[in-house]
């Protein structure tokens, strides 16, 4: 029996440091609140997409504040519960978008908007989360 104890807490151990060890996985992704209580996020797929917004969000630049990407629709990715995401190998920031990109998240759902690309121009960073965060 007490060799079956120390197997066991044995295992605890070992698991303890295994998991201490870890690196977090998955992407880096950028929270946005665009117009009061609508967010959505998009994966920063780059070190340099990773620092630019962390720059926007401790507010250390206003450059390139508006995100501008391919919408790819009925595919949530990270973007969840909405039902489009942002294609992460064509996300830009921009200091001026033409109008035909500009909207809510919600108007991306409902097809009121319809150009291909996202670029909301009251689109705020509050949050990053995942390795590079």
């Amino acid at each position: 029996m007490s060799v079956r104890r120390l197997v066991i807490a044995a295992g605890v151990v070992v698991a303890g440091i295994s998991l201490a060890g870890c690196v977090p996985s998955g992407p880096t992704v950028a929270t946005f609140q665009v117009a009061g209580d609508q967010t959505y996020k998009i994966e920063l797929a780059t070190p340099e997409l990773i620092a630019h917004a962390k720059e926007l969000l401790a507010g250390t630049t206003e450059e390139g504040r508006i995100p501008v990407g391919r919408i790819v629709r009925d595919d949530p990715s990270v973007n969840e519960p909405w039902s489009w995401h942002i294609d992460p190998a064509t996300l830009e920031f921009a200091d001026a978008t033409t109008e035909v990109c500009d909207g809510l998240p919600e108007y991306v759902e409902d097809g009121t908007l319809t150009s291909d690309y996202y670029c909301p121009w009251i689109a705020e960073v509050i949050a990053i989360e995942g390795p590079g965060a």
